[in-house]
């Protein structure tokens, strides 16, 4: 596909130390976005060498956290389109997403500001397809000029546009090659639990971003503020017990086999048992 039949879309990606997983994502658009740019951490291995493959215009800022580089990216990068596809370096399109969004921009109009995308979550080889996993809708692609994000999010960082949004039925593929070495996976999450214990904390007097309303029967990020909110009115290290028994058996969990099994343990229980400890410690440091 040449220059001029290429989608007007904008991919964004953060990078930090990518190389295994970085190639896999850009192949899966260079051929039909606009422009690619890397959004980098100052990486130590092969990530931007490799991205260079892809004329991908690189800038390298101090990592704060993913709002705040998401924020920046949309603030400061020389886009050319108003459209905006954001990716994490684990994040591969779907050959049928990609056809997808061809016909889709090929319409003369589109009287939208964002589209819902369905991840399909892989771990270690396994894709995870139940406990209420898949599928997950994440808004990956929208108008910059009509996009924020909620500086509390400080793990899940999440996308909102306040227009009409519409979801595409094809799936955006996550696999982290990196987590394929489990003490990778456990260090990462116990670092997100101390963001998640932090970010709950600083919920509880409106339990969800002031310009998003949460609703069971809204859209998918009101959906899923909407449980969040319940989930944090539970008892801490009851709740985890709570959702693993949910997730497994009533979700069907249990149906991904014994990769699976290891998954909803360690992110639906360990990992939630983990943030109650540290919430439990920040209560107890803040009232001593």
């Amino acid at each position: 596909m040449d220059n001029k039949q290429k989608l007007p879309i904008s991919c964004v990606i953060l990078t930090y130390n990518e190389e295994l997983n970085i190639i896999r994502t850009l192949e899966s658009i260079s051929e039909w976005v606009g422009e690619i740019f890397i959004v980098d951490s100052f990486s130590n291995d092969k990530t931007l060498e490799l991205a260079k493959r892809f004329a991908a215009q690189i800038y390298q800022r101090k990592f704060d956290s993913h709002v705040g580089q998401w924020d920046w990216a949309f603030k400061n990068l020389p886009f050319s389109f108003p459209w905006c596809l954001a990716l994490d370096a684990d994040q591969v399109v779907s050959p049928k997403l990609g056809e997808e969004l061809k016909k889709i921009f090929n319409q003369s109009t589109l009287d939208i500001d964002g589209f819902y995308i369905k991840r399909r979550q892989i771990f270690q080889g396994k894709w995870i397809r139940f406990g209420g996993y898949y599928p997950k809708y994440l808004l990956r692609l929208f108008k910059i000029n009509e996009v924020f994000c909620d500086e509390r999010e400080l793990v899940d960082k999440h996308f909102y546009v306040k227009g009409k949004t519409a979801v595409l039925k094809n799936d955006i593929i996550e696999e982290n090659y990196k987590e394929n070495n489990i003490s990778f996976w456990i260090e990462k999450h116990n670092r997100y639990s101390d963001l998640l214990a932090r970010e709950e904390l600083s919920f509880k007097n409106g339990l969800y971003p002031s310009k998003i309303k949460p609703s069971l029967w809204g859209n998918p990020d009101q959906s899923a503020l909407y449980l969040k909110r319940i989930y944090y009115r539970l008892p801490l290290f009851i709740r985890p017990l709570i959702y693993f028994f949910y997730r497994y058996f009533l979700k069907f969990g249990f149906l991904d086999g014994k990769k699976g099994m290891e998954f909803h343990f360690l992110q639906g229980l360990w990992y939630r048992l983990i943030v109650d400890c540290k919430i439990k410690e920040l209560i107890r440091k803040n009232e001593g």
